[in-house]
């Protein structure tokens, strides 16, 4: 069973670095397309790939969701997985262009679908902000350090994967900086109307990434971070083969209720619980470029971890 990947958005599809990445299908908003059409789509997907994993934010409009749950529920199937994502718009995008390359690797549908929460934590999403934050999907404690300042101040924030605020002198300078990860990273960043030199010169260099992308700012990011006055940026894995090794290096579990295999401890499909079982030996950080693993093949039984930045452990 193969599996095929979709969005709710075209601002979600980002070039991946691998010459033949995987398909994702970007799913029309009610307001766009029938739900007649909409079922008929959906249904094509499923006879030509076996299951589908729809990853989409958690803050989707309420006529949205409703409507991807209800394709789901009159086409009866256990085949269809919603993943909603806590990401900023950026960092949702970055997450699909790595699920598109682990979806040419040989992971089921179960384990792709869970890879999602398990990836999140080695996403390294902020933005740098120019003015005053608007209550939102902005974490609480940053949005009241940013009001906290006088106006028209230029402040660092980074969302994921833990809250922190820094505020940028006038030469760009952010005095200790934000916390960056202790792994190998590229990082991808997007201009809105706000430049910033410190994204793409002082970040990388602190943050010790191997490569700066710049992309188109997502639609809805200037909602999300609460201004239009930002560079969204996020430092991720480039490299599908240590993407590989973290998830294969996962121990996995069968689901009692729909049989997949998965990881973590519930499954995406169908919202099962998995059973606890003993912890499993914890890894410092993820797999360096240099100990690529072998081609992609059978792996071995899991049990459900959960990951932090610094490894996975139970």
């Amino acid at each position: 069973m193969s599996t095929a990947l979709a969005v709710t958005s075209p601002d979600l599809l980002l070039a991946p670095p691998d010459p033949h990445p995987a398909p994702a299908h970007v799913l029309d908003p009610p307001g766009g397309q029938s739900l007649e059409a909409a079922l008929t789509e959906t249904y094509a997907l499923l006879e030509q790939h076996g299951a589908l994993v729809v990853v989409h934010p958690s803050g989707l409009p309420t006529p949205f969701l409703h409507r991807l749950h209800t394709v789901r529920a009159l086409l009866e199937s256990r085949r269809i997985a919603l993943v909603p994502v806590r990401l900023p718009p950026l960092a949702t995008a970055v997450l699909v262009r790595q699920l598109r390359q682990l979806a040419r690797c040989d992971f089921g549908p179960g384990v792709l679908a869970a890879a999602v929460r398990l990836l999140t934590h080695y996403l390294y999403a902020g933005a740098v902000l120019g003015s005053a934050v608007k209550p939102g999907r902005v974490p609480a404690e940053a949005a009241a350090h940013a009001r906290s300042w006088v106006p028209g101040a230029r402040f660092a924030v980074l969302a994921a994967p833990t809250c922190e605020t820094v505020r940028l002198s006038g030469a760009g300078e952010a005095g200790p900086g934000l916390t960056g990860p202790q792994f190998a990273t590229e990082l991808t960043v997007a201009h809105g109307r706000l430049t910033s030199d410190w994204v793409t010169r002082t970040l990388p260099a602190h943050w010790r990434v191997g490569r700066v992308t710049e992309v188109p700012l997502p639609g809805d990011s200037a909602e999300w971070w609460g201004t239009g006055k930002l560079t969204e940026f996020v430092a991720a894995i480039p490299d599908v083969s240590v993407l590989y090794q973290l998830v294969a290096s996962v121990r996995r579990d069968v689901c009692p209720w729909c049989g997949l295999e998965v990881i973590g401890d519930r499954c995406a499909f169908c919202a099962a619980p998995l059973p606890s079982t003993a912890p499993a030996p914890s890894a410092a950080r993820p797999p360096s470029a240099a100990s690529r693993p072998a081609p992609p093949g059978p792996s071995a039984a899991a049990r459900p971890v959960v990951a932090d930045p610094r490894g996975v452990r139970p």
